[in-house]
This record gives C-alpha cells, structure tokens and sequence, in this order.
C-alpha cells in the first residue's frame, strides 16, 4: 500500500505547479471536496448540505466521488481538489513519505468502521464461522481492510491463515462480486449493504465498527499551504459540519432520512431511515468534529498489527492534526 502512494504521488506532485487551491464566485467560495465513497456512513456532510450550513458559511460545495483513499489523496497534492474526505491512514503514508506540504487533517467526521459483515446464509454468527472461508476484504492497506483483519484477529481467526481475505476487489465492485457468487463474505458499506439483503443476496451479520472499537474512520484534511491560505474557508467548513453533527443529535432517524434523500435518488426513503438508524445504533459519528489522540493512536496500533506501518513510523498527533478549528467549531 504503501508502494502505491509512492507511486501516486510521483505522478501528481509535479502538477500541483500548475493547479490552483480554489476559486470563488460572487460572495461564496468554491470548494471543491472529493469523498473516498458515497453512503450514508457520511449522513452529516450531506445534511451540512441540504440543510445549508455550507451556505450559511458563505461556502459552495463541489462534491466528487474519489472511488478510493489513494486516489482522493492523489487529488488533494494535485491540487484537483481542495479538500479531501477519506481515512487518516492516507494522511499517514503520505507523512512518512517525507513530503513538504504534506496534508493535515483538520476535522474528524465518523469514529468507527461503517461497513457490515455480509453472508450468505442467515447464520448464527460467530466469528469462527469465517474459518476456512473466504471473505471480500477491500482494497489492501485501506481502513475497511485492516479493521476487518484486525477484528478478526482480536475474535480468534488469523487472516490469510484460518480464512482468505480477499483484497483483489475494487471497492466499489464488491457488492457486485460477492452477488456474482464470489467469496463467503463481504465487508459492505450502506446502504448496500442492506440493499443485497432485501435483495435476497445475502444477510447482515454483524457491526465490523461495533467490534473494532472507537478509531477516527473517516476525516477532513487538506494541504498545509491550501489550509494556511483559506483559514476563513477551513474554519467555515468545520463550522458547518460541527452544526450538521448537532442536527442529527438532535433529529429522528426519519428527519435524517428526509434531510440527505436528495443525495441517494436511487434509494427509498424507507431505506434511508433504516440505514440512518443502524449508523446510529453503533455510535458511528463523532459529536464534534475534534480528533481525539488516542484514537488515531488506535489506528495507528490497526496499521501496525496489519503489516502496513512499523512502530517507527507512527507519527506525532500535531504534527498530522490541526485540532485548532474543530475546536472553535466544537466551542
């Protein structure tokens, strides 16, 4: 994974050159923000945007899906987008590439896994079903990847010794592979996830973010340079997205549902609600935008026990995270 970002960035480094940070129209300010996916595991962005919390920060919001970590990370030092929203393991290997204006994460949007244990048959499950199966695992060196190996791990089951974890997949053909009748299992985001189950494809099992414990899954980072030039802009986006964290806190499962249901068409309403209430029944989003240390240190401790990061190259908590304005956020 590692080799992959090197590779990465040797490609779009020498094009942040030629590629601006952002632009503006009128009285609001363009940023252009690319998600690793998109699920509704990212509720709070999508109700920042409908219900204009962006806008009330004089922000417009140019959404893209990056279709990958590594490849939302290759835009933000390209300078193709402002802001990227992906897991903090990417701001990790970037760091220890010994890049200059290497990214900083600035805001923290969900503290646990959001993906679903995913089977054929509607099991009674234990983890010690998966011995002798494979299981469709994502992207190598991605967070679904190594939480679902480290929870293993922490259950009995020894990755790639009691049972596969197939990491040949793209991320967002999994679904298709495992209903294609490919692997026993799969690690799935919503609402696909619940999707295949009504489909009649497979059954949900299990919270993966349930039984990892607490690590902060998905954050807001950016460019230093980016970051120091648009203070008012990274102070206006974490605003926003600290009043959309209170909103859901204080909305039904329902509300929420109504609130991001322009951004999933393709998904009924019905579905959206329950999706909304399975996130929040295992505590997936964070109440503030504030990243905590000992929960990237907990990541960093997954990365480690995945083979993707020695002990040597963990990295200081301020030397990654600019708590500064999810703090004035959070205030």
């Amino acid at each position: 994974m590692k080799k992959i970002f090197s590779f990465l960035l040797a490609l779009v480094l020498p094009a942040t050159m030629l590629l601006g940070c952002g632009s503006s129209e009128g009285s609001m300010a363009v940023v252009r923000l690319s998600e690793v996916t998109h699920s509704v595991f990212y509720a709070p962005q999508y109700v920042a945007m409908s219900q204009g919390f962006f806008a009330d920060e004089g922000l417009e919001i140019q959404l893209t899906n990056g279709g990958g970590a590594d490849k939302v990370m290759s835009a933000v030092v390209s300078g193709q987008c402002d802001i990227g929203l992906a897991g903090p393991e990417s701001c990790i290997y970037v760091y220890n590439q010994g890049m200059e204006d290497y990214p900083k994460i600035f805001a923290q949007l969900t503290k646990r896994d959001g993906s679903f244990l995913v089977g054929r048959t509607d099991e009674d499950f234990s983890w010690e079903n998966l011995r002798g199966k494979i299981i469709i695992g994502g992207r190598k060196g991605g967070v679904p990847e190594m939480t679902l190996e480290y929870v293993m791990d922490q259950n009995g089951v020894t990755p790639h010794v009691d049972a596969v974890v197939d990491t040949s997949v793209q991320f967002n053909m999994m679904a298709g592979a495992f209903t294609g009748g490919q692997g026993d299992y799969v690690a799935l985001f919503e609402p696909t996830a619940t999707e295949v189950e009504l489909s009649g494809n497979g059954y949900i099992l299990c919270s993966i973010g349930e039984e990892s414990g607490e690590i902060p899954y998905t954050a807001y980072f950016a460019s230093q340079s980016y970051i120091q030039a648009n203070p008012q802009v990274i102070q206006g986006f974490t605003n926003a997205i600290a009043k959309a964290q209170a909103w859901i806190a204080q909305h039904t499962d329902r509300e929420v549902a109504e609130a991001i249901a322009s951004y999933f068409p393709d998904t009924s309403l019905e579905l959206l609600e329950q999706v909304t209430a399975r996130h929040r029944a295992i505590d997936a989003w964070t109440a503030t935008p504030v990243m905590e240390q000992q929960a990237l240190e907990r990541l960093e401790t997954v990365m480690e026990h995945a083979g993707e990061l020695d002990r040597s190259e963990w990295v200081d908590f301020d030397a990654l995270v600019d708590n500064s304005f999810a703090l004035n956020a959070a205030g």
